[in-house]
């Protein structure tokens, strides 16, 4: 098997290239496709026509045939993981038409044999474009819009198909962009912004006006989870990042109401491929990377993948640096063509210097340095191991049964450091934590089942979701608390031990908390290009907080979360959707030492417009949405690490996202969201109709590569962007500071070329281009982050 989308040296590639046939007999087809990549297939019986055409989608390949061929044939469907022949083979089972190769590897379908005689008349030429089997993991595909996502249904469905906003960004994009922390895709997806530890202490986001640190997922599997990782999370071994705007809870039970965001693996692929990387730039920051996959054995039943980063980087920021090392191994055992099973591991350990940022004065950012560090200069270190097991079975060509399970043991060692509020006009008073812990003493287990089926009643066609999950999660930390005071001109770091203050102030903090939820959805397909999506979710959850002997329980919360929505689809290019939804998430813990809050529940509406143009190459999506959520969770501006329920909060606005080749060549990625509402409706006096931290009313980005397609310079890319945000708020009451909008303009450069078997790209990018200052987000007006000056990243890499 090659792959479709391998970088050529001496011929013009075009994005989607296609193989035209002529043949003489009117009731041949031929195509030529990739046999070997297992792909999932799920194609009710039905007409052999219509599921030829469903083939097609689901294969990535375009047909034209006379009706003769399918004429009143009925086809089985076919369901489950296959290659595309195989899939073939059985939709074919019993109709009288076969799938037969040539020596050129040309698949030819035909009628079988007849005691008619076959007329010798010459048919007019019949046309077969074709083009080789789809492949969205294809290490060379250089696509930056993708047909399809799982995370908004847990299904494999077409993206207009689907009646919500769902995002997706691929490979190529974090590639062009050396992309190596969530946020930096995230920013080209509208209505998400960066919150406060953006950087590389851990990543958080605010998604449609409410701040998430938690709702991160990978695979569909809880990531972070106990609220946060330390270290947040490298993009080594990740395929594509999905986005899902709004409440999830249907699917994922304990999630921000803003958005889902769910970070896509990288899977072992039955064509061998390597790939390493060394990645260099400003701060003395250095990357290597590593991307191993292939068979194991000879007739590929057995596959790995094996993705290795290593980085170690300084900071523009006095004190604060990084170390880290990432390891990704996953095998994969095809048992049977219904039967796969997947054993994967992931390790994950370093060190990272906590920055909170720094003050305000007044109602804008202190006027200091931009290298001005005020906190503690002290390591954090951190340990990750996640351990899972995945395996699907298609009992027939209908129903499929999948089961996950992942656990994960964090440990944690370090000392973080924020400021709480000015004393005078130049010393900060600063509150902070140290904490200590092995991994076992943090596990958390995931474990969720799935039952997915197709059928048919009274002409109407079902893809029905039945299944549960179990989440728990436990903690056993050691905790001091830190008090001190800094002045901000002229800093003096005490360090550890002295910064912790008498040992007799350690404190014990235990958490533990359970998860379970069962959930139903059926997709229907409707008349006159009509699509439905209804289900609910029951969900049991309790938890307990133990602080230095004080016990806080959250007895059992009960809750049933539904959500619908319908598309419209009246031509192949445009689909109008509408959708209502609902969330809810159970609180565990506030913070340290803090009491137990209400659980969180939300309420959406969503209006939008979706289009897919130039062949399916570049797609839009326009919504209109309407959250309101209740019970909603701010940090104490009184005591630091407690939170508080302020009542109901409401987000509304409007979002444009599009992606896509343009032209052969010219990619583009942007977004737009225009969001006038992010106010508190009920709460205390000093808090309703006050905006929410860290949310501008208006929030875009761009970015767009052009590669020369032919000609000397063939491989020769070049390309840039911006990404610009408004002015936004650092708290919801009468204390809070502004944060000026800023723009940011990125440069990019690469030339890939041929040395015998061999891909070698370099790459060279600039960020922040006109060495703007800018304050990217915030945690409260006391802890501001300090955007980033002029960097530079270059790149080098060879693929096989």
């Amino acid at each position: 098997m090659s792959y479709p989308f391998r970088r050529q040296a001496s011929a013009a590639r075009p994005p989607f290239y296609a193989l035209s046939l002529t043949i003489a007999a009117a009731l041949n087809v031929s195509v030529v496709m990739a046999a070997e990549q297992i792909m999932a297939f799920e194609i009710p019986p039905q007409a052999l026509g219509g599921a030829l055409n469903a083939y097609a989608d689901a294969a990535g390949v375009q047909l034209s045939y006379p009706a003769e061929l399918t004429s009143g044939l009925k086809s089985p469907g076919v369901s489950g993981q296959y290659t595309a022949r195989q899939a073939l083979q059985r939709l074919l089972t019993g109709t009288g038409v076969v799938a037969r190769t040539t020596q050129n590897g040309t698949v030819t379908l035909e009628k079988t044999a007849t005691t008619e005689p076959r007329s010798s008349a010459t048919m007019p030429a019949v046309k077969v474009v074709g083009q080789a089997v789809y492949d969205s993991t294809d290490p060379y595909n250089p696509d930056y819009s993708l047909p399809n996502a799982s995370t908004a249904t847990k299904t494999d469905t077409p993206i207009m198909e689907t009646p919500y906003s769902i995002q997706v960004v691929p490979k190529q994009v974090i590639d062009d962009i050396q992309g190596i922390r969530p946020n930096d895709a995230l920013d080209y997806v509208s209505g998400v912004y960066r919150s406060s530890g953006s950087g590389d202490f851990f990543e958080s986001s605010t998604r449609r006006g409410f701040n998430s640190l938690s709702g991160d997922y990978r695979d569909g599997a809880p990531f972070p989870v106990a609220d946060y990782i330390i270290g947040g999370r490298d993009l080594a071994s990740t395929e594509r990042v999905e986005v899902l705007k709004g409440p999830a809870s249907l699917l994922y039970g304990m999630t921000n109401p803003g958005g889902v965001v769910n970070y896509i693996t990288k899977k072992p692929l039955a064509t061998p491929y390597y790939s390493l990387q060394q990645q260099f730039g400003s701060y003395d920051l250095y990357r290597t990377t590593v991307d191993a996959t292939g068979p194991i054995t000879d007739d590929k039943s057995l596959l790995y993948r094996f993705n290795l980063a290593y980085k170690s980087a300084d900071s523009f920021r006095d004190f604060v640096n990084s170390e880290r090392t990432f390891i990704a191994p996953m095998v994969t055992w095809n048992i049977s063509p219904r039967t796969q099973i997947n054993f994967e591991l992931e390790y994950d350990t370093g060190h990272v210097v906590f920055d909170r940022g720094i003050p305000a004065i007044g109602n804008r950012p202190a006027n200091l340095p931009q290298n001005r560090f005020l906190g503690e200069p002290v390591n954090y270190e951190y340990e990750r191991i996640m351990v899972g097991m995945n395996w699907s079975h298609a009992f027939n060509e209908n129903w499929t049964l999948s089961h996950r399970f992942n656990m994960q043991f964090l440990g944690q060692n370090g000392s973080s450091t924020s400021g709480t509020g000015m004393v005078d006009a130049t010393t900060l008073r600063r509150f902070g934590l140290y904490q200590s812990q092995s991994p076992e003493d943090q596990p958390v287990y995931y474990n969720s089942v799935n039952l997915m089926g197709h059928f048919d009643t009274y002409g109407l066609k079902h893809t029905l979701l039945l299944g549960g999950d179990h989440y728990h999660s436990s903690v056993d930390t050691t905790q001091r608390f830190i008090s001190s005071t800094i002045n901000i001109n002229d800093p003096v770091y005490l360090g550890l031990p002295a910064a912790l203050g008498n040992p007799a102030t350690n404190n014990q903090l235990s958490v533990s908390s359970d998860w379970f939820g069962l959930y139903l959805q059926d997709q229907i397909k409707l008349p006159y290009h009509l699509s439905m999506l209804a289900g609910f979710r029951y969900d049991s959850a309790e938890s307990s907080t133990v602080f230095n002997g004080r016990l806080s329980e959250v007895p059992r919360q009960d809750n049933l979360s539904p959500r619908g929505g319908v598309i419209w689809q009246p031509l192949p290019e445009l689909s109008v959707y509408g959708s209502y939804s609902e969330n809810f998430t159970s609180v565990s813990s506030p913070g340290i030492g803090g009491n137990l809050l209400q659980p969180e529940t939300a309420q959406q509406w969503e209006f939008g417009l979706k289009t897919e143009l130039f062949d399916k190459r570049f797609m839009g999506t326009l919504a209109w949405f309407d959250l309101t959520k209740q019970n909603v969770r701010i940090p104490d501006p009184n005591l630091p690490g407690n939170s508080l329920s302020i009542g109901e909060a409401n987000s509304a606005g409007l979002e444009l996202d599009i992606k896509g080749e343009v032209l052969p060549g010219w990619n583009i990625i942007g977004s737009y969201a225009y969001t006038p509402d992010a106010t508190v409706t009920v709460g205390r006096e000093s808090e309703v109709g006050r905006r929410f931290r860290g949310v501008p009313r208006h929030g875009g980005s761009l970015f767009s590569t052009y590669e020369l397609q032919s000609g000397l310079f063939q491989g020769l890319k070049f390309g840039g962007g911006v990404i610009t945000r408004s002015s936004q708020k650092t708290d919801i009451d009468a204390t809070t500071a502004v944060l000026p909008g800023y723009t940011t303009v990125n440069l990019l450069s690469s030339y890939s070329w041929k040395m015998g078997g061999s891909t070698l790209t370099t790459q060279f990018n600039i960020n922040n281009l006109l060495d703007k200052e800018y304050f990217p987000s915030s945690f409260n007006r006391n802890g501001i982050e300090v955007g980033a000056p002029r960097t530079f990243m270059g790149s080098v890499r060879i693929e096989y």
